[in-house]
């Protein structure tokens, strides 16, 4: 998947990740392209379990022990991401790429104050004293819209609101002025209005940053607000992507359709919400053909079953820059739908 702009900052091809001696069809991430350009917001968008986390840490390589890069590319600015050593990873980690994720109190350490936390991250990766490190990271802080910084930076994580630590995370993500902006369920733990605020302030350093940001989010409508492209997700495999506004607006893939008819964008049409059947272990599946095809109604509608169930469909062009793996949209191959 290319980025709509010029080079991309990021760029991830054939990522597949998995136990050691994983099997190609066991692996939980599998074949995975990915790309993003500076100023650019791609979602990447899924279930829980559907590989959106496990494809975000591998960028960074901070893996469970247990999991592995099993296959493909993963380029930073054009740099070989797998091959870096420890010094190198720990610089870009951090540093050229910030990372915010959900649970944000979880996230900060409880023994030490908002302030030396976003200071760490600027001794770490700007080479800045401590008493200016103190200084720059209480500015961050008033920056990301924290009220009274001085006296909040003295605060620990159990005396800040969810809005509160997560503004806090952002100002460490951003105090080393990355390049990229890992986000993973960023808003997840927050209420409506610090949701709408939290995605505002990204959205606005994105733009006054030139920032690529990676947005690892379940809910389609952060991504209608905020996204410039979708990639979706199920069972450790892209299955299909391309402009966020016309994914949104013409799904083409049985399983993005029914993300969209589960969502709250859904509702605001004043239809009634959808409900996908129960989930499989889809990634774990041996057996041939769609993984999607024991939750899809429309093989048998669209009168396909026979190819869902011998052979999986490549990711195949369908009109206005978008891909979607499905044999409703994909070449058959010598396939022949029943």
């Amino acid at each position: 998947m290319r980025s709509m702009g010029a080079a991309p900052i990021l760029e991830v091809e054939g990522l597949s990740i998995g136990q050691p001696e994983s099997s190609v069809e066991s692996c939980v991430v599998n074949g995975v392209d990915l790309a993003v350009g500076a100023g650019e917001v791609l979602a990447l968008v899924g279930e829980s379990g559907s590989g959106k986390s496990m494809t975000a840490l591998s960028i960074v390589r901070l893996l469970p022990e247990i999991f592995d890069i099993q296959g493909g590319r993963i380029r930073f600015a054009g740099a070989d991401v797998r091959a870096m050593n420890g010094t190198e990873i720990d610089r870009l980690r951090g540093g050229r790429i910030g990372m915010i994720f959900q649970q944000p109190q979880a996230m900060l350490d409880p023994t030490a104050t908002a302030g030396s936390q976003v200071a760490e991250a600027l001794r770490l990766h700007r080479g800045l004293d401590r008493k200016s490190a103190a200084l720059r990271a209480i500015e961050l802080m008033r920056e990301v819209g924290i009220p009274e910084p001085a006296e909040r930076a003295r605060s620990y994580a159990h005396q800040l609101s969810g809005g509160m630590a997560q503004r806090v995370m952002i100002a460490a993500a951003l105090s080393a002025d990355p390049e990229l902006l890992i986000a993973d369920e960023p808003t997840t733990a927050l209420d409506v209005t610090v949701q709408a605020q939290i995605l505002a302030l990204l959205d606005r350093e994105r733009r006054n940053r030139r920032l690529a940001i990676l947005l690892i989010t379940h809910d389609l409508t952060i991504v209608a607000s905020m996204a410039d492209r979708i990639a979706v997700m199920y069972a450790g495999r892209i299955v299909e992507d391309g402009p966020a506004a016309t994914v949104l607006r013409s799904p083409r893939h049985p399983y993005t359709q029914a993300l969209l008819r589960c969502s709250l964008l859904e509702a605001e049409t004043g239809r009634e919400l959808f409900s996908i059947p129960p989930a499989v272990d889809a990634a774990s599946d041996k057996r041939r053909g769609c993984r999607f095809r024991p939750r899809c109604a429309a093989a048998d509608e669209r009168g396909i079953a026979a190819a869902c169930e011998s052979e999986e469909p490549h990711l195949a062009p369908c009109g206005q820059g978008c891909r979607a793996r499905c044999w409703a949209v994909a070449p058959t191959d010598g396939i022949r739908p029943s």
